[in-house]
């Protein structure tokens, strides 16, 4: 008897969750700027995996400063390097670098916002405080003096200083979603149940927030493509030159603005980082239409 109502219940639940899915799946169709930004997002990731396989990597060649033809779609640079070609295997670092962050940033706010929002006291005044200082330091230059003091080796050691200067504004969202929830009956019925605060955050306030998260992983991304190439236009940290910054500061170094015949050199990454951050803000949106009934129904 048991087994048959728990086989009803679970039944029931898949039923309700296949429901739920199809709904999600359909209102993301419907919705053209969520869709426009996961086919903006999927094409950057499939160019990021797969395009080295198809196009050939740069190098140098006298044909410098050719305009886009067939074979060179966005022209060649002042080395003679195929500009498409260098976006292409510039597109994998970006992604990587830009999702790394975003994820350290993420996991950092929601530890200190947990705590934050629901030990509450003297810990919250503390956590806040320095988040408050954080946020009154103009990040830019903050992240210029620390980059000239700092020697990057890798894509972690970059993610890890971007993060752990970033986290605040995050943090803070998350803080109010914690003072919300532990004020909610399921959370109190932890408490009596003698659950502590590490096992109430983990298994009870987190999963009731994960969309959040996600969403907010992607717009810490975004964050992360604008800070990088920041310091990579300025030079400040070490990258190959088909890093988009890179490709920037070379466009303008060499005067290349001021050329119309050489135009695309700079436009070629200017635009990649422009759509891939909008790719990744409607993409934040699909996730917002998958996971959020209110947006789905038009609430």
């Amino acid at each position: 008897m048991a087994r048959a109502s728990l086989r009803k219940t679970y039944g029931k639940a898949l039923s309700r969750t296949k429901e739920n899915l199809v709904e999600a799946f359909h209102a993301l169709v419907e919705d053209k700027l969520a869709m426009s930004g996961l086919i903006i997002l999927v094409v950057f990731v499939l160019m990021g995996l797969i395009g080295p396989f198809f196009i050939p990597p740069p190098t140098p060649s006298p044909n410098i400063y050719a305009p886009p033809s067939l074979q060179h779609p966005f022209g060649t640079d002042f080395q003679g390097e195929d500009i498409f070609a260098k976006i292409v295997y510039g597109t994998t670092s970006m992604l990587i670098i830009a999702f790394v962050t975003g994820i350290f940033i993420t996991i950092i706010a929601v530890l200190l916002g947990s705590i934050a929002g629901y030990l509450g006291g003297y810990v919250d005044n503390v956590i806040m405080g320095l988040a408050d200082i954080l946020l009154a330091i103009p990040q830019l230059p903050l992240f210029l003096i620390l980059a000239v003091l700092v020697k990057f080796l890798d894509i972690v050691s970059l993610a890890l200083l971007i993060s752990a200067l970033s986290w605040p504004t995050a943090a803070r969202a998350f803080r109010s979603q914690f003072l919300s929830l532990k004020e909610r009956d399921f959370v109190e019925a932890s408490r009596l149940l003698g659950f502590n605060s590490l096992e109430i955050i983990v298994y009870d306030l987190i999963p009731n927030i994960l969309p959040y998260i996600l969403i907010n992983v992607v717009l810490n991304a975004v964050y992360a493509i604008y800070i990088v190439t920041s310091l990579a236009y300025l030079g400040i940290i070490p990258f190959e030159s088909n890093n988009w910054g890179i490709m920037l500061y070379q466009a303008w170094a060499f005067g290349t603005i001021y050329n119309k015949r050489t135009f695309m050199y700079i436009m070629a990454p200017i635009g990649a980082i422009v759509f891939l951050q909008l790719g990744l803000l409607l993409f934040s949106r699909a996730l917002e239409v998958i996971f959020n009934p209110r947006v789905r129904t038009g609430e």
